[in-house]
């Protein structure tokens, strides 16, 4: 297998930054493992890199889907897999850059996915129902998923009834054929210093645009459902928007919260892989990068970190 040199963290941790340094250190490109950058017209709000950061590494999968579209999961892998080799075949170092804990693992694990796409006259119904008649239904038509995936989490559930509604299994979860050797090296920060980060660049994001941004979205047809569906920044926007939270500054506070917790779920996803190496932020942490993978590439079948 080939070797992945993999940059994950939380939200406001500087992993993006640090992708690029090390591309342009190591000549690779990067290949962005993020659920809402594969979005067109969604920009400040997903926190795309800058026109000036795109100049000097050349990003993959970012704008490659439209807001009308649903990009499955099983379309980002493939994708990843076409993007990576391809930049490999080229004689360049890929390396996957982003915070989507799924998109990570699918790609880390090798996920053995099922391609079904969206019903939508079945997710309209799904949508409607309270949390626990969507486990009750989950467990009846999908009593093998039922047992494995997040049942507090309402669109993974609606997403395994739908794959069992197209008469497929559930594999995501528990079949996988990795494709390549990786390294994942972690990047976060104490909550205190990471809760300063994420509100400093909140500030900064609204203060150059990021509410005309999603009323933009709205004005060219991009439905308040569809908005809320892509969470935090576009959710609680929206809700200002529609007169929902009074003021700026409420928006500033209720959004700052929900990406406080956000940022903590995705500690929580990448803290159950023991595989992760975490960098020390208050160190040189693109050298200690560096050196972490000149030592992986030195052993010869790599090393794992338990």
């Amino acid at each position: 297998m080939q070797n992945l040199v993999v940059i994950l963290g939380t939200n406001a941790s500087g992993k993006s930054e640090l992708g690029i340094r090390l591309a342009n250190h190591l000549g690779g490109e990067v290949v962005s493992a993020d659920s809402r950058q594969v979005y067109r017209g969604l920009d400040l709000g997903s926190g795309k890199i800058t026109p000036a950061q795109a100049g000097t590494v050349k990003h993959h999968l970012i704008d490659v889907a439209d807001l009308s579209e649903y990009f499955t999961l099983a379309q980002y892998q493939r994708a990843a897999y076409s993007a990576i080799d391809s930049i490999s075949r080229a004689g360049k170092r890929p390396l996957l850059v982003g915070g989507t804990g799924l998109y990570i693992s699918a790609i880390v694990e090798g996920y053995e996915l099922v391609d079904v796409p969206p019903n939508d006259p079945l997710r309209a119904e799904l949508e409607d129902l309270p949390l626990p008649q969507l486990v009750e239904r989950l467990e009846k038509s999908a009593p093998d998923a039922a047992r494995r995936i997040d049942k507090s989490n309402p669109r993974r559930i609606i997403r395994a009834i739908e794959i069992a509604a197209a008469g497929r299994a559930h594999t995501a979860a528990h079949q996988s054929s990795p494709r390549y050797h990786c390294l994942q090296l972690g990047l976060t920060w104490p909550l205190a210093i990471l809760e300063e980060r994420i509100e400093r660049r909140l500030r900064e994001r609204l203060a150059n645009g990021m509410i005309e941004e999603v009323a933009g979205l709205r004005s060219r047809g991009v439905s308040d459902t569809r908005l809320d569906k892509l969470g935090l920044e576009y959710r609680y926007i929206t809700r200002y928007l529609r007169g929902e939270l009074a003021t700026l500054d409420d928006l500033r506070r209720e959004l700052a919260i929900a990406i406080r917790q956000f940022a903590k779920g995705q500690l929580t996803w990448f803290k159950r892989d023991r595989r992760i190496i975490w960098l020390d932020p208050f160190r040189d942490y693109f050298q200690e990068a560096c050196d972490r993978i000149r030592e992986w590439e030195e052993t010869p079948a790599g090393f794992d970190h338990d």
